[in-house]
Formats: C-alpha cells, sequence, structure tokens
C-alpha cells in the first residue's frame, strides 16, 4: 500500500535512540510531523549518554510541534561496558512499550535519528500490519544519493545490483508467501516495526553492542512472527561516514568511499552460494523446521567471498 493512508485503528509508538545527535534531530522531528496519519504521534527518545543539548533540541521542536508530536525523552547515562546501540535501543523499544501497554497488536515503530522518512513512512508501516506482518523491514535509501562521487555511486549501484540478485533468488527458491516479490531486503534499525505481543514475548531487543536490531529480528522470526519487506515502506538514511554506533551504517559508508577511492572491486559470496543457501533453508521450512533456521544460520561458516563485486552483480 503506498501513501494517503490516514488509519489510526492500530495504535502506533515510535522508539528512538540517540546519543550525541542534537544536529540530527530537527530534520527527523519534522518528518515525524509531516506524516500522513491522522492524530498525535508518540515519540519514545531515549539519549544515550547524550551531552550535546539534544534535550533542549527536542523540547524546542516538540513545542513548534504541539499537539502533533508527544515526545517522552529518557536521558540515561549507561556505564562504558554497556554504553552502545543495544542499550539505548532497549531503552526507547521497552519506553514505548509500556505506552503501549494492554494492546499487543500494537505497533512499535523503530528509527535513528539521522534518517528522513518520507509522509508515508508511518502509514505504510500500518497498513503492513494491518494486512497481517508481525515484524515490517523498511527499504534505506540514501539521503542526497545523486551528490555521491561517481565512483561511489558505481560501487552503490553494483551492491544494490548484488542483493536485487540474492533476492531473486531466494524467492525463486525459497519463497514465502506472506513476503512476495517485489521485495526489498533490509530490516534494521533505521526503520522497522514489531507487534508489542511479539517483543514481548522475545524478551525486547538483545542488549548486545552491534548488530542488536537484527538479532531482535531473528528472535521474531524464530518465535513465529511473520517478517516482510514491502516496497512501500522505506526512509532515507544519512550517507555520513562517521556515525555513533560502532560497526554500523557509517562503517559501511566509510568502506563504500574507501574502495571507491581506491579503485577496489570488493570480493563477495559468488551466486552459488546463496543458491545453495537458499535450498538448504527450504529443506528446513519444508521439514517443518522454520523457526530453527535463524539460529541454525549463524552457526554454518560464512560464505566465501570468492568473487569480485562487479561480476557478481549481473548487468542491468
Amino acid at each position: 500500500m503506498t501513501g494517503g493512508y490516514t488509519g489510526r485503528d492500530l495504535p502506533f509508538q515510535i522508539a528512538l535512540p540517540a546519543r550525541d545527535e542534537a544536529a540530527q534531530f530537527g530534520a527527523l522531528l519534522d518528518a515525524l510531523a509531516a506524516q500522513d496519519v491522522t492524530g498525535p504521534i508518540g515519540v519514545s527518545v531515549c539519549l544515550n549518554n547524550t551531552t550535546d543539548g539534544s534535550a533542549m533540541i527536542i523540547a524546542e521542536h516538540g513545542a513548534r510541534a504541539s499537539g502533533r508530536l508527544v515526545i517522552d525523552v529518557i536521558e540515561q547515562w549507561f556505564p562504558p561496558e554497556t554504553a552502545h546501540a543495544g542499550s539505548a535501543r532497549r531503552c526507547a523499544m521497552d519506553a514505548a512499550a509500556d505506552r503501549l501497554a494492554g494492546r499487543p497488536d500494537a505497533l512499535i515503530i523503530t528509527t535513528d535519528a539521522d534518517t528522513r522518512p518520507p509522509p508515508t513512512w508511518i502509514g505504510a508501516m500500518l497498513a503492513a500490519a494491518q494486512a497481517g506482518a508481525d515484524i515490517i523491514g523498511g527499504r534505506l535509501d540514501l539521503d542526497g544519493e545523486s551528490d555521491l562521487p561517481p565512483a561511489v555511486m558505481r560501487l552503490h549501484l553494483l551492491w544494490a545490483r548484488y542483493w536485487s540478485a540474492v533476492r531473486d533468488i531466494e524467492d525463486t527458491i525459497d519463497p514465502r508467501e506472506w513476503d512476495p516479490p517485489p521485495r526489498h531486503g533490509d530490516h534494521t534499525g533505521a526503520s522497522l516495526a514489531v507487534r508489542l505481543g511479539l517483543y514481548r514475548a522475545v524478551g525486547g531487543v538483545p542488549p548486545i553492542a552491534l548488530g542488536e536490531d537484527r538479532a531482535l529480528v531473528d528472535a521474531c522470526c524464530a518465535a513465529g512472527g511473520r517478517l516482510i519487506h514491502p516496497q512501500s515502506v522505506w526512509t532515507r538514511v544519512s550517507p555520513r561516514r562517521i556515525g555513533r554506533a560502532s560497526g554500523g551504517m557509517a562503517a559501511s559508508m566509510a568502506v563504500l568511499f574507501d574502495n571507491a577511492a581506491a579503485g577496489v572491486d570488493p570480493m563477495v559470496p559468488g551466486l552459488n552460494h546463496w543458491r545453495a543457501r537458499a535450498a538448504w533453508r527450504r529443506a528446513l521450512r519444508q521439514a517443518g523446521r522454520d523457526a530453527t533456521i535463524p539460529d541454525a544460520e549463524r552457526r554454518l561458516p560464512p560464505m566465501p567471498d570468492d568473487t569480485p563485486l562487479s561480476l557478481a552483480a549481473p548487468a542491468s
């Protein structure tokens, strides 16, 4: 379903973890206020070890959008060993869950401070949930993509073609009727929604330093949740190369820029490995072991990076 959705039959709350993102909050909060859903939009923010005055910026934007954005701010100071994205996202999503208590079908929608969702973002999430989805991944598009240097854009497009080919393989060999093509492949914390009942059932966000969003999705799928990737759900993400979370999106962008500058053609798993992996997943599903796939897949040896990206990504 595309834009124009204005229903509010399904309660939702936005969960936003952030650390020293005062410069980013204005664009995000303006984008949330411009969503095409009716009524107030609840936002639970966890400021993780923040010292840059983010709370004041949020308060100023909240006041300007009074009646539209209802923002709760939790200023949390984590000890060094737990001052990471997992703790912050768990804090924000738990706060959102508390706001939605008593409605297991309600939707917790999480994003990051440096995103800029289109006006249809929340509505498309709600429409997908009302159509039966339990977990909804949103596609990530680079903000200002047209301004990327040509060498960076070339690599970016090669990666896009590569992952599109991987999805085509999965949809051919191991299709899932609840997540039909055309679909994207993103389900990260920059654009993700999960039903409250499922979130509570799996114990919330795993408090790990890296990959907490994917670990949450894996736990939800293992618990029987239906994950979908509708093209109607997408957001813009920053192409910045210095971020707050170690190993996050900014780190990937830094590698992309470095490879482009050095003229490096990254090595990736050839598509034959993805065909074998899809067949492996299909065999487990046919044996009634669908819920075991996330854990079993983590135990497999990594696929070998044996093919240059330019050869693995089919020409458009």
